[in-house]
């Protein structure tokens, strides 16, 4: 059974990352590259996580006008990455262009959308002219990006069950924001243990730090992917 886990490489440079992959392999977790990583060391990079054998989320939550999102899409399938993201924010419209840009790929690249950061609570939310709370303002989102066609969103686990309900079994929802039990919470306000998570539907967590800076990182992963 494939991994659930998501690890995400929060390194500033490809040897950093490359030291830390070289411990682990494939069936193991999936990874991300987020944009400090993909900022420092490339495209290149990518491909040769890919070419490991490593499904890649690539995690750069485009956001632009909808042609513009539509090519950077196009041009991160080229690098044969497994997922990809945009911001649900940037409308039905840029959404929809993301998606019908890849569907003519011979193997498309999973697409999901971010809704609202794991990173923020409601006054943060309301800071930003947002009215509403993040549980409903992350299932409105999420509506609007099935709608638009894509497969799944970026969600707090918090509010995984409530979008099981409303969007399906086939829709994903991918987790940041996941603490296996006693670990520090770090810069997330919403978050869950990888159990916890599993109960309620997520389809794969995303785990940096707790793993990554662990003394002992294959025996987190083991942890993690027995509670998954």
């Amino acid at each position: 059974m494939s991994s659930k886990l998501i690890i995400a490489l929060d390194y500033p440079t490809a040897e950093q990352a490359l030291s830390f992959v070289n411990g682990l392999s494939p069936e193991l977790c999936k990874l991300k590259v987020g944009f400090e990583l993909f900022v420092a060391a490339g495209p290149d990079f990518v491909k040769t996580l890919v070419d490991q054998g490593y499904d890649v989320f690539l995690d750069l939550k485009f956001h632009d006008i909808p042609n513009t999102v539509a090519s950077a899409c196009q041009s991160a399938a080229n690098l044969s990455v497994w997922m990809m993201n945009v911001h649900a924010m940037g409308s039905f419209k840029m959404m929809h262009a993301a998606k019908q840009a890849l569907l003519d790929l011979d193997s498309p690249a999973k697409l999901i959308a971010v809704t609202v950061l794991t990173s923020m609570d409601k006054e943060q939310l309301t800071s930003t002219n947002v009215i509403l709370s993040p549980q409903d303002q992350v299932k409105s989102l999420a509506l609007m990006t099935k709608k638009s066609g894509l497969d799944g969103v970026v969600c707090s686990a918090q509010e995984a069950k409530i979008l099981r309900e409303h969007l399906g079994e086939d829709f994903l929802l991918v987790t940041p924001g996941i603490r296996p039990k006693g670990a520090e919470v770090g810069d997330q306000s919403r978050v869950m243990t990888p159990a916890a998570a599993r109960d309620v539907g997520v389809s794969y967590i995303v785990v940096g730090r707790p793993i990554t800076q662990s003394e002992d990182p294959l025996k987190v992963i083991e942890s993690i992917n027995n509670d998954c």
